[in-house]
């Protein structure tokens, strides 16, 4: 009861309308609070010595800015303050006076009334303002429940604060300003807490402080929790290793950095390495020996360390007698066909047998369509002679690291593609495949990976290829490379002259009804869970679905028309239906739907101005369709069909040939000056380009002028000059064996590409005629019919919506015609 008078006596004591300013810039004093300040600002020892009379009343402000800044006292007015009473004073060395002041009421500055030789201030009582009832509960309790967090995080946080607070919840007022002196607030805050006369909006500023100061001394928690962790595991750990290698010497066992590069030099000298890789290895252990463990150069110096050593040096696989008979069989029994590719590996076999030693190994390179077997017949030819098989995919690879590996200088630096196949293989000899080399991307601000390969498939100087990671040399010619492209001439020159070329054209429908009954058939069966007693073919079925459902060069598409009747036939089976299907036509059908190729017989019917030609693709080779229409004009040529220079080239010249050849061809002068061509090429959307249509549109014209028409029944493929002589072509097994696959039996082609034939399967060569020219007179005097006298020349004009043999859904991909 006596404390409660004593507070009432304070707050309602009359202050005089002006009392002396001390401004405090570090700490504050609330009403009904005590505390003891250091005075040394010269006003503040000038309003102390002015009066010694005990029970001092002075107006106290928080001044803001540093110490050395002078304090304007004019910008104190209309801020809130606090009267407090001088209890106590000692004088300090050092012009310095320490006295106690104790917190009377919130007062308000009204302005200054004198500010030599200390300030003095007018003043008004602070009015405040309680705090709604309904909250005020609510955020007292929320405040001592953040205060109790606190005092259990923070250190400097007494224990007993939560207590005292909560002795004072009954006066919300006092509450704050306890809250605000006990917690640790920056003076800013602090001054803040003074200034809101709102006793509620008092709390909630000092509930949001608290509540942040909760949030981060959470984190510095959970910091310091794992700092100490770590510290403990450091500590942990190196009394273990001092303890270690203390026992270690009591042992007289070595260090463990000592004992790992013993262990390398016992490694290096067992592993028989080359002179010059073994002094390389012997330098980076000594260099390993003057590095901490736990150092990254140390770990850089590790790894190359185990790179080196794991290398095949020497090992090679077993130098077993070569039985050429078996390896012949083993290939035959994987691969139907192919006989270039297999003759070849046969003839590598038999200098190695003859010579006792093993010669370096070729570099063959596989040309052809996609799903032609070039991939699997590297891993059967590995296989087959008994070497390690390891493939290495090249496509889209546009750093020249990835093949040469990365300098050491850079984190995580690795070997090349090369250097690792060759660990993994762990022999010096294998068989390693680089699929796609065509599809590298050749220059660009990582350098260009097919000039890095020029050293790697060289024969004359693999022999000592650096990697950029080892910088040492290692042996790659006791390797067999083989690589694989779709295209050959998108392999840059220089690299194309380092391989042998084999070719793989695609296959005919025989081969590809053969090739089922010999390898898809059983394979497939065996992958859906069925067998031949479930599902029988026949040739005619097989034959249907090659031409009619999977007209390509290579087997994919015929093998997943295959795989989707077995499907449907599985699911049959699993739904408990018995019995055997016999797949024929209708069957097929019925599962793949409307055959996706038209059936060819039908475009054979002669035409005016409409010729086959035969155009090589990367997919293989494919029929092209040309077609000429004249109508009355003054002699424009019109030239359609996304074709490219060359081909535009060859329009316009076999335009002048004709026109040579006028009157052989009984073409009229005016009909050159009164008439307008337009040449198209169907298929718009493929570009198309090459000289080898020559004679093609060389016929095309020559019909459409001389309205004779031409034979449909063959199938055209050359280049022709201005003096009208046929040259020389390249892809011609491709180009035949697409027109035996379109249903054609007669091909025209230059005689220069007689000696060709031979790459012609026999099957296709008995089936069809060759007719060999080297005269374009000889092309129009075979293919061009007479003319028909019923016609009348002016209306002889090809149908506006001719069909060609080209109808049929094809990918879409440029249609580049090789030189020979």
């Amino acid at each position: 009861m006596a404390k409660a008078q004593r507070k009432e006596e304070i707050l309602k004591a009359e202050l005089p309308p002006t009392l002396p300013l001390m401004a405090l810039r570090s700490t504050i004093v609330y009403p009904l609070g005590t505390i003891a300040v250091q005075m040394g600002a010269p006003e503040n020892l000038s309003l102390l010595r002015e009066h010694e009379e005990p029970g001092l009343i002075v107006a106290l402000v928080v001044a803001s800015g540093d110490h050395d800044e002078p304090i304007d006292n004019a910008r104190f007015a209309g801020r809130v303050g606090v009267a407090a009473r001088v209890h106590e004073r000692i004088n300090l060395p050092g012009e310095t006076v320490q006295i106690t002041l104790q917190g009377l009421r919130r007062i308000v500055i009204e302005g200054m009334e004198a500010s030599d030789p200390y300030p003095i201030a007018r003043i008004l009582p602070a009015r405040e303002v309680p705090a709604d009832a309904a909250d005020v509960d609510d955020l007292v309790a929320r405040v001592v429940a953040a205060a109790e967090t606190l005092a259990e995080l923070v250190d400097r946080i007494p224990e007993e604060v939560p207590a005292i607070l909560k002795m004072n919840v009954s006066d919300p007022g006092r509450f704050a300003d306890l809250a605000a002196t006990n917690m640790n607030f920056r003076i800013s805050d602090k001054d803040e807490v003074l200034q809101r006369l709102d006793v509620g909006q008092r709390l909630r500023f000092i509930l949001t402080r608290l509540e942040r100061e909760v949030a981060r001394a959470r984190v510095m928690e959970d910091v310091k929790k794992q700092t100490e962790i770590k510290i403990e595991q450091h500590q942990r750990e190196f009394y273990l290793r001092q303890q270690l290698r203390a026992i270690q010497s009591e042992l007289g066992e070595a260090d463990p950095g000592e004992k790992e590069a013993v262990d390398l030099l016992k490694k290096v000298e067992e592993a028989k390495l080359p002179d010059k890789v073994a002094q390389e290895a012997r330098r980076e252990i000594d260099r390993m020996r003057m590095l901490s463990p736990a150092s990254s150069e140390y770990q850089v110096v590790r790894t190359y360390l185990d790179w080196v050593l794991s290398l095949p040096w020497h090992t090679r696989t077993g130098d077993g007698e070569i039985d050429l008979v078996k390896v012949n069989e083993a290939l035959d029994g994987r691969h139907y066909g192919l006989s270039e590719a297999k003759e070849r590996i046969i003839e590598y076999l038999a200098v190695k047998k003859l010579r006792g030693g093993d010669p370096h190994g070729p570099i063959l390179c596989f040309v052809g369509p996609p799903g032609t077997g070039k991939t699997s017949l590297g891993e059967a030819i590995g296989e087959a002679i008994g070497r390690e098989f390891y493939r290495i995919s090249v496509g889209g690879v546009r750093d020249e690291a990835e093949i040469r590996g990365h300098r050491r200088t850079y984190v995580g630096s690795m070997p090349g593609l090369f250097i690792q196949a060759m660990r993994r293989v762990n022999v010096k000899d294998p068989v390693l495949m680089i699929d796609e080399i065509d599809k590298m991307s050749g220059g660009g601000p990582s350098g260009d990976p097919t000039a890095a390969m020029l050293e790697v498939l060289d024969p004359s100087q693999n022999d000592e290829f650096v990697d950029h990671y080892l910088n040492l040399p290692f042996d790659l010619s006791q390797v067999l490379f083989i690589c694989t492209a779709n295209n050959l001439y998108d392999i840059p020159s220089p690299l194309r002259d380092r391989m042998e070329i084999i070719k793989i054209a695609g296959y005919t429908v025989e081969e590809k009804v053969e090739i089922a009954w010999r390898y898809l058939l059983p394979r497939l069966f065996e992958e859906h869970g069925i067998t031949d007693k479930d599902l029988q073919f026949t040739d005619e079925s097989l034959s249907f679905i090659s031409n009619r459902y999977s007209r390509e060069a290579g087997l994919r598409n015929f093998e997943r028309n295959i795989a989707a009747i077995m499907r449907r036939r599985a699911r049959r089976k699993a739904e408990g239906e018995e019995g055997a299907w016999v797949v024929d036509l209708d069957k097929v059908e019925e599962v793949l739907g409307v055959p996706r190729y038209a059936f060819e017989e039908a475009e054979t019917e002669p035409e005016i101005g409409v010729v086959t030609g035969l155009a090589w693709t990367a997919n293989g080779g494919d029929i092209m369709v040309i077609e000429a229409l004249r109508m009355p004009g003054t002699g424009r040529m019109t030239i359609t069909g996304q074709l490219g220079d060359v081909m535009r080239e060859s329009v316009e010249a076999a335009y002048s040939y004709v026109r040579s050849r006028a009157a052989q061809l009984h073409i009229a002068d005016k009909d050159f000056k009164e008439s307008d061509l337009h040449i198209h090429l169907p298929a718009g959307a493929i570009p198309k380009d090459g000289p080898s249509a020559g004679i093609t549109l060389t016929l095309a014209i020559a019909s459409v002028l001389s309205q004779r028409p031409v034979r449909r029944d063959l199938a055209m493929t050359g280049e022709v000059t201005l003096r009208g002589k046929v040259l020389e072509i390249g892809g011609l097994k491709e180009k035949v064996l697409s027109a035996y696959r379109s249903g054609l039996r007669e091909v025209i082609l230059p005689k220069a590409n007689e000696k060709d034939l031979r790459d012609i399967p026999d099957e296709v060569k008995q089936a069809m005629t060759f007719t060999f020219v080297e005269k374009m007179d000889e092309v129009l005097q075979h293919a061009l019919l007479p003319a028909v006298p019923a016609l009348p020349a002016d209306r002889a004009e090809l149908p506006s919506a001719a069909t060609d043999a080209t109808d049929h859904p094809r990918e879409v991909e440029t249609a580049i015609e090789p030189r020979g």
